[in-house]
């Protein structure tokens, strides 16, 4: 573990004095884990890629911004938070709109693990959000944001933030329960 923070130090200084084949090597060694994060935001693995080059030339431009406070990984990880955050507000403002009154936004997966939700699984139910509540519950559930600074950060109010968390929360639950109906009707032949 500290011979890879010290690698990324070192690649990391070398990005500071422009160094291309240094940068290069810091995208090659951190890009996987911050498509990870980026494609808790995108509906498909295409727009995950976007907010990841978008993250990076924001990383990039602002890289004299890092004072060395905390860890590397975890401020490249919240500038790739917040490219997904940008992205969606140039694309579409938020707005409480329930958009899974149609059949089709309860679609299930097929393949089922002895009654746990494969990570796989779950991810699509979270894609399947709308950009708002995607945005709201990953901000929350998987980045550990406070609902003061997820609406800093969205420019909505704390309730609006709550609401939607809770909004979106109904939606996967619900998704699940529909996923563990099928699979009971499944094991029932």
């Amino acid at each position: 573990m500290k011979t890879i923070d010290n690698r990324l130090n070192q690649i990391w200084n070398g990005c500071l004095n422009n160094n291309r084949r240094e940068q290069e090597l810091l995208y090659k060694l951190i890009a996987p884990k911050m498509l990870a994060v980026c494609m808790r935001y995108a509906r498909d693995k295409d727009e995950a890629q976007d907010i990841l080059q978008e993250g990076f030339i924001k990383l990039f431009k602002n890289m004299h911004n890092f004072r060395g406070e905390g860890s590397l990984e975890g401020w490249i990880r919240r500038i790739m938070v917040h490219a997904a955050i940008s992205r969606y507000r140039k694309l579409k403002p938020m707005v409480l709109v329930d958009d899974f009154a149609n059949a089709d936004a309860y679609k299930t997966g097929s393949s089922y693990n002895s009654n746990r939700l494969e990570t796989a699984e779950l991810m699509n139910m979270i894609q399947q959000l709308p950009a708002n509540y995607r945005s709201v519950f990953n901000m929350y559930a998987i980045e550990g944001y406070s609902h003061q600074e997820i609406s800093n950060t969205l420019g909505v109010s704390e309730l609006l933030s709550r609401t939607t968390l809770h909004r979106a929360r109904t939606i996967l639950k619900n998704r699940l329960n529909l996923m563990t109906k099928a699979e009971q009707h499944c094991l029932a032949g």
